[in-house]
C-alpha cells in the first residue's frame, strides 16, 4: 500500500520472515523505468538496467558503512496476487525459501549465511506485504566471493526453489506460529477497521499471513504451482548498494540471471473497490483493551499524479497544509486541560484503487464527545478559512532544513537510504533524485508559496469530510450510541468559531549561563585517539572528530544518578524523568519551543537509566551551539509545567488497561517482580502509586543531581574541535561547579536474584491459544571481559540450538531466542534466558525441548560448526563496530569514567577468538542447569497448566 501524509488506520501490514558492458540509461527500453517519462532528473550515482529475460537490477557504489553492502531481491507479488484458496501463500512462499533448493539442501541456507558472518533475523530475512515479496541480506564484508554466495541464493529463490512435501509441513507450524502470535486484540481491531472501510476492497480479506484454513490446506504442489505463477523476471528487481565496484556487481548479477528463462505474468485479481459515495455509516468496536479513537472518513477515487516538478510542488503544498492542520490539533493538546489526547487529519492513495482522508481523535476514556467536537470544529474552521503566514513559515523552515540536512549529508547517505531510494522507484514510482537538486527545487519555489496557494492544493487532494463514515473504538459503549456520534459531528463540523491567532513565542531565552569555563586538563586517550578535556567546574568533555556521516553531530550526556535514586522506600522517584520535557522550560511552553525552534536540528529529552540521567540527540554543526543550550537549560531551569502532567497521567490509564492484554504484556510487567522477590524497585507498583506521581515529587527528587551531579558529555562526528570546546564551554562549562566524580551508590546498587526456582505461572487475558515459555538464570555481572564474552557467545549459541529445535525440527514457534545481560550497574547481577511463544498445546512439549536443549549444551562441547556459525556474525559485527557515528558515541560517552571500556573494546575480538567449545560447555555447566533456572510459563486465564 502507498501511504501519504498519515496512515488512515494505523495498520503495519508487511511480514517479516524472516562481464557484460554496463547497462547506459539511454538504451533502455523506453517503459523500463518511471523516470524514461518524467522531467525530474533522476540521480545517476545509480546504475539502472534490465537483463533481456526482464528482470531489472539497480546498482549504487557506497561506502557508509565502509566495506560493507545490502543485495535485496524485490518480488513484485504479494497477499493480493492470492486467488481465495491461497490465501497466505505469497508469505508462505517467502518461508519455504529458507527451506532448500537445488543447489541449497534444507536447513543449510541459513547456516551458509552464519558461517559467512549474517546474523538469521539481524542480516538474513524477508517480508511479504499486499504487493511485494522482499529478500534482504546484509553483506558485513564487501568481498566478491561473498556477493557471489548472496546472489547464487537469491536466483535459487527466483527460479530454483524445491518446496518438498516434507518442508512444507515442517514450516506450516512455523507459519502458523506466526499467525498465532499476531492474533489479538489489535488485529481484531484491525481487521473490523478494514472490513468497516472498504467493504468491497479485496485487500481487507487479503491481509499477508492469511488464514488458517488455507494454510492448513496448503500443499507443496499449490505452493509451487504460486510461487513458479509469481516468481518471474519481469516482477523481480535486484538491488545492490555497498563498497562494490558497479562494473563487477553488474557482471556478477548477469553471470548469475542471464538464463533465468522469461515467463508471461499473470495478471492480478480484481482489487475491488474504494466507495466515493460511501458515507453515513457508523462503526462501534469494543475491546477492553483499546483506548477510545474515533476517526471520520470520506473516500475518493484514486488521483494519478506521476512523479513531476509540477506533481512535487503540488505535493509540498499537501504537505504544509496537513502540517499547518496537524500542528493546530497539537497545540491543542498541550494546554492544562486539553480536549483529546492527540488528532490527525491526512490522505492516503489506497493501492491505485482510491485515495481516504480521515480525520483522526484520540481520547480519554469517556472524553470522545468534547475531543470528537473539538477536532471537528478545527477541521472545519481550518478548511473554510486561510492558514496565516506564520503556520507556512513554521512549517517551511521544518522542510527547508530537512532538505539542507539532506544535502550537506548526501556523500555519506547509509546503505539503507539508498536502498529505500531504490525500492521507492520501483514501488512507488518516486524518482531518485539527488538531495541537491531537490533542495534547489525547493528554494526555487519556496517564495511563490502563499497561505491561499496552500489551501487550495489541500482541498484538491483532501475529500471533503461531509456526511463522514465515523468509526469508534474503545472499551466501553459510547454514551448514545451512534446517534450522538452523528450530532456530535454534525454540531461541530457546522460552528463557526473563529480559530484565534496564535501569539508569537518570545526569542530563546537561553543563550547565556556565565564566563565560558576554562580547561584544566586537555589529553588524547592511547586507545581510540578520543581528546578528553576537563573544564574548572569539573564537567568533562570527549571529542571524536570522524568523516563517517558528513554534516552529523552525536551529542550524548551523561548526568550522575539515574535510577540509583529510586530506592525500596520510593521505587518511583525518577518515573517521570522521561516526561520532563513536556513540561518545557520556565521560560518556553514545550509548544512554544517548536515554534521557535522551527528549521533547527535540535531535540530535548532526558531520561533515567542505570546510574545516570542521560541524553543522546544528532544535530549538525550549525546547531550544535544551540543543541548544547537547549541541553544546559534543561537541566538548569525546567518548566515542570502541569501539560507534562496531564500528557502522562492519560498514558498511564491505557498502560494499566493492556497491563495482561497478551502474553507478551503480561510477561513484561511481571517478570521484575518474579525475579526480585517482589523488590518495589523492579516491580510494577500499582496504578495509583503511578496516578499520585506530580512534577513537584520529581522536582524534589531530581534538582539536587541536575544542579550538582557529576556530568560526562560525549561530541562525535563532522565537528571543528575548536568550535565543540567552545560551545560546551559557554554552556556546561560555564555553570558552577558540579561534583567531581560519580558517586559510587554502594548501598544503592544491590540487587538480588529470587532464590526461588522452578515454576512460576503467569495469566495473560488475550487469545486463548497463545503461551510463552521462559526459563532465566542467574549468572554474574561483566566485570570479567572473558567470561563476558563467553556468555555471549554462549547465548549466539543457544539462540542456534532453539532455533534448530523449536523452529526448525518441531515447527512450535516463529522466533524462539536466547540471551545473555550481564550488568555494569548491579554488582554481581546478571541474567541468561531462553524463551518461545507457542500455542497453549505445546507448552509441555516446549519446555522439554528447552530443558533438554540446555542440558546438552552442559553434556558435551558444541560442535565446530555450530561454533563458528555463532561466532562469524559477532567476529563482523566487532569488526564493523566504528564504521558509524553510533558505534563511536557509544566508546566516548563514558571515555573518562570508565576507561575500561576501551580497552575491553579494543581486545574484543581476540577475547572472542580465544572462547573455545569447552570453554562454553563450562559456562553451561557452571550457571545453566535446568533446575537452578526460573521457569516462567505465561498462560491464558483459566487455563490448566499443562503437565510437564
Amino acid at each position: 500500500m502507498i501511504l501519504r501524509h498519515l496512515l488512515p488506520l494505523a495498520a503495519a501490514l508487511s511480514l517479516a520472515a524472516c562481464a557484460a558492458q554496463p547497462a547506459s540509461l539511454i538504451s533502455a527500453p523506453k517503459s523500463t523505468w518511471p523516470f524514461q517519462q518524467s522531467d525530474l532528473p533522476a540521480d545517476t550515482a545509480f546504475r539502472y538496467g534490465q537483463l533481456p529475460n526482464g528482470m531489472r537490477y539497480i546498482i549504487r557504489r557506497n561506502a557508509t558503512p565502509a566495506g560493507t553492502a545490502q543485495v535485496r531481491m524485490d518480488v513484485a507479488t504479494g497477499s493480493l496476487d492470492e486467488r481465495e484458496a491461497e490465501r497466505g501463500f505469497a508469505h508462505f512462499t517467502e518461508h519455504m525459501a529458507f527451506n532448500g533448493s537445488a543447489h541449497v539442501p534444507e536447513g543449510e541456507m541459513i547456516k551458509l549465511l552464519e558461517r559467512n558472518g549474517l546474523s538469521f533475523g539481524a542480516d538474513t530475512h524477508a517480508q511479504t506485504s499486499f504487493e511485494q515479496t522482499l529478500y534482504m541480506l546484509d553483506l558485513p564484508r564487501a568481498d566478491p566471493k561473498l556477493l557471489d554466495t548472496a546472489l547464487m541464493l537469491m536466483r535459487e529463490t527466483a527460479s530454483e526453489l524445491t518446496i518438498a512435501p516434507e518442508a512444507v509441513t515442517r514450516e506450516r507450524g512455523v507459519v502458523l506460529s506466526e499467525l498465532r502470535d499476531g492474533q489479538g486484540w489489535q488485529r481484531t481491531n484491525l481487521e473490523d477497521q478494514l472490513a468497516f472501510f472498504y467493504p468491497q476492497a479485496t485487500y481487507p480479506k487479503r491481509l499477508p499471513i492469511g488464514t488458517v484454513e488455507a494454510l492448513n490446506a496448503a500443499t507443496a504442489e499449490s505452493l509451487r504451482a504460486f510461487w513458479a505463477r509469481e516468481y518471474v523476471p519481469s516482477k523481480t528487481t535486484l538491488i545492490v548498494v555497498g563498497d562494490f565496484a558497479p562494473d563487477e556487481v553488474e557482471a556478477a548479477i548477469r553471470a548469475r540471471f542471464a538464463d533465468w528463462q522469461s515467463r508471461p505474468e499473470t495478471p492480478r485479481p480484481d482489487q475491488g473497490k474504494v466507495l466515493p459515495k460511501q458515507k453515513s455509516a457508523t462503526d462501534i468496536h469494543l475491546d477492553p483493551s483499546l483506548s477510545e479513537r474515533i476517526t471520520a472518513s470520506r473516500h475518493g477515487p484514486w488521483l494519478d499524479e506521476p512523479d513531476t516538478v509540477a506533481n512535487r510542488r503540488r505535493n509540498l503544498l499537501r504537505q504544509i497544509g496537513y502540517g499547518v492542520v496537524n500542528r493546530r490539533f497539537q497545540r491543542m493538546s498541550r494546554v492544562i486541560d486539553p480536549p483529546f489526547r492527540g488528532a490527525g487529519l491526512g490522505t492516503s492513495e489506497v493501492f491505485h484503487i482510491g485515495r481516504t482522508t480521515n480525520l483522526i481523535v484520540d481520547t480519554t476514556d469517556g472524553g470522545w464527545q468534547r475531543g470528537f467536537a473539538a477536532a471537528a470544529g478545527a477541521y472545519a474552521r481550518a478548511m473554510a478559512g486561510v492558514f496565516t503566514r506564520g503556520e507556512i513559515d513554521e512549517q517551511l523552515a521544518n522542510i527547508r532544513t530537512g532538505l539542507e540536512n539532506a544535502a550537506a549529508g548526501a556523500d555519506t547517505r547509509s546503505h539503507g537510504a539508498l536502498v529505500g531510494a531504490a525500492l521507492a522507484l520501483i514501488r512507488d514510482e518516486q524518482i531518485p533524485t539527488t538531495p541537491e537538486s531537490g533542495l534547489a527545487r525547493f528554494n526555487q519555489f519556496a517564495p511563490t508559496i502563499t497561505p491561499k496557494s496552500v489551501i487550495e492544493a489541500l482541498k484538491q487532494e483532501a475529500v471533503p469530510l461531509k456526511s463522514p463514515l465515523i468509526r469508534w473504538q474503545g472499551r466501553t459503549a459510547p454514551a448514545g450510541g451512534a446517534e450522538a456520534i452523528r450530532k456530535t459531528w454534525d454540531k461541530a463540523a457546522h460552528a463557526k468559531a473563529a480559530a484565534g491567532e496564535v501569539p508569537s513565542p518570545a526569542p530563546f531565552a537561553y543563550t547565556q549561563f556565565g564566563t565560558p569555563g576554562t580547561i584544566v586538563s586537555d589529553t588524547t586517550e592511547p586507545v581510540y585517539a578520543i581528546r578528553t578535556i576537563r573544564f574548572a567546574n569539573n564537567v568533562r568533555l570527549n571529542l571524536k572528530r570522524t568523516d563517517l556521516a558528513k554534516d552529523r553531530v552525536e551529542v550524548r550526556l551523561n548526568l550522575d544518578g539515574g535510577e540509583m535514586l529510586d530506592t525500596r522506600a520510593t521505587p518511583l522517584a525518577t518515573e517521570m524523568t522521561g516526561v520532563l520535557a513536556r513540561g518545557g522550560l520556565r521560560q518556553h511552553s514545550e509548544d512554544d519551543l517548536q515554534t521557535l525552534l522551527a528549521g533547527r536540528s535540535v531535540a530535548m529529552g532526558l531520561g533515567a537509566s542505570g546510574d545516570t540521567f542521560d541524553s543522546g540527540v544528532t544535530t549538525t554543526p550549525r546547531d550544535l551551539v544551540l543543541q548544547l543550550q537547549l541541553m544546559t537549560a534543561l537541566l538548569t531551569d525546567p518548566g515542570y509545567r502541569p501539560e507534562g502532567e496531564v500528557l502522562y497521567r492519560q498514558n498511564i490509564g491505557n498502560f494499566f488497561a493492556r497491563l495482561r492484554s497478551s502474553p507478551q504484556a503480561a510477561l513484561s510487567n511481571t517478570i521484575g517482580g518474579i525475579l526480585s522477590d517482589n523488590d518495589p524497585r523492579f516491580t510494577l507498583q500499582n496504578q495509583d502509586a503511578y496516578t499520585a506521581l506530580t512534577y513537584a515529587r520529581l522536582r524534589d527528587a531530581i534538582t539536587d543531581r541536575l544542579a550538582h551531579g557529576a556530568l560526562e558529555i560525549a561530541i562525535v562526528g563532522d565537528i571543528d574541535e575548536a568550535a565543540a570546546i567552545a560551545a560546551v564551554a559557554q554552556t556546561f562549562g560555564a555553570l558552577p561547579a558540579r561534583e567531581a566524580e560519580f558517586r559510587p551508590w554502594t548501598t544503592e546498587r544491590q540487587r538480588a536474584f529470587t532464590s526461588k526456582r522452578g515454576l512460576q505461572v503467569v495469566r495473560h487475558t488475550g487469545e486463548a491459544n497463545q503461551a510463552i515459555v521462559r526459563m532465566v538464570w542467574p549468572t554474574r555481572d561483566d566485570r570479567d571481559p572473558q567470561e563476558a564474552m563467553a556468555l555471549s557467545l554462549l547465548a549466539e549459541v543457544a539462540q542456534i540450538e532453539v532455533l534448530d529445535t523449536l523452529r526448525e525440527k518441531l515447527g512450535k514457534a516463529y522466533s524462539p531466542g536466547a540471551s545473555s545481560s550481564l550488568s555494569r550497574v548491579w554488582p554481581g547481577y546478571g541474567t541468561f534466558a531462553v524463551a518461545a511463544s507457542v500455542d497453549l498445546a505445546d507448552v509441555a512439549a516446549t519446555r522439554t525441548a528447552l530443558t533438554e536443549t540446555m542440558r546438552s549444551l552442559a553434556a558435551a562441547p558444541v560442535d565446530a560448526d555450530t561454533l563458528q556459525r555463532a561466532r562469524a556474525p559477532m567476529l563482523e559485527r566487532i569488526d564493523n563496530a566504528l564504521k558509524t557515528n553510533g558505534g563511536w558515541i557509544n566508546l566516548a560517552e563514558r571515555a573518562q569514567t570508565e576507561a575500561d571500556r576501551l580497552t575491553r573494546s579494543k581486545t574484543a575480538r581476540t577475547r572472542l577468538e580465544q572462547v573455545s567449545a569447552a570453554g562454553l560447555q563450562a559456562m553451561a555447566k557452571r550457571y545453566l542447569s535446568p533446575e537452578k533456572a526460573v521457569e516462567v510459563l505465561v498462560l491464558p486465564e483459566g487455563a490448566a497448566v499443562p503437565a510437564n
